[in-house]
C-alpha cells in the first residue's frame, strides 16, 4: 500500500512543476518589458517553444532552470534517489534543448539562454546589468548569448 501512495505523491509533485510562467521567467519578462522590449510568449509553432520571442529582432530567449536542464553550476545537484531515472530525464531535456536550438538556427533565429543561476543563488551577477546585457543583445545582430552565474 505504501508503494501506491508514494507513486501517487510523486505524480502529484511532478504535476505541480511549471513549464511556463515560472518565477525566473516572470522576472526576465518584467525587466525586458520595462526596458522597452515587446515580445510574444511560448510560440508553439517554434521548436522548443521559446519562453520569449522577439519576431522584429529574429531572436528567442529561453529561461532555463539549472536543475531541469542539467546546468553545471551550484544550483544543480543530481538527486541521490532514482539516479538512473533523473539522469535519463535530464539527459532528454538537454538533448531536446540542443535539437530545438539547431532547428532555430537553421531557420535564422538568434538564441539567448538565461540560466536560473544568473537570477538567483550565491553566484548571481547584478540583475540590472544582466537584463541590460540581454536587452542589448536582443537589439543587436549577435547570434547568441548565454547568461549565467559568475
Amino acid at each position: 500500500m505504501a508503494d501506491v501512495h508514494d507513486v501517487a505523491t510523486r505524480s502529484r509533485n511532478m504535476a505541480a512543476i511549471r513549464g511556463a510562467n515560472t518565477k525566473p521567467e516572470l522576472q526576465v519578462r518584467r525587466a525586458l518589458h520595462a526596458l522597452g522590449l515587446r515580445f510574444r510568449l511560448h510560440a508553439k509553432e517554434l521548436p522548443g517553444k521559446p519562453d520569449l520571442v522577439f519576431p522584429r529582432h529574429k531572436a528567442v530567449v529561453f529561461v532555463h532552470g539549472c536543475f531541469w536542464h542539467g546546468h553545471d553550476c551550484h544550483l544543480f545537484k543530481m538527486p541521490a534517489t532514482r539516479q538512473e531515472f533523473w539522469a535519463d530525464k535530464i539527459g532528454r531535456n538537454v538533448a531536446n534543448d540542443n535539437k530545438a536550438a539547431a532547428f532555430l538556427r537553421v531557420d535564422g533565429w538568434r538564441i539567448g539562454v538565461v540560466w536560473e543561476c544568473a537570477l538567483k543563488g550565491r553566484t548571481k551577477p547584478d540583475f540590472g546589468e544582466t537584463m541590460q546585457a540581454l536587452a542589448t543583445w536582443v537589439r543587436s545582430t549577435e547570434p547568441s548569448i548565454t547568461l549565467r552565474g559568475k
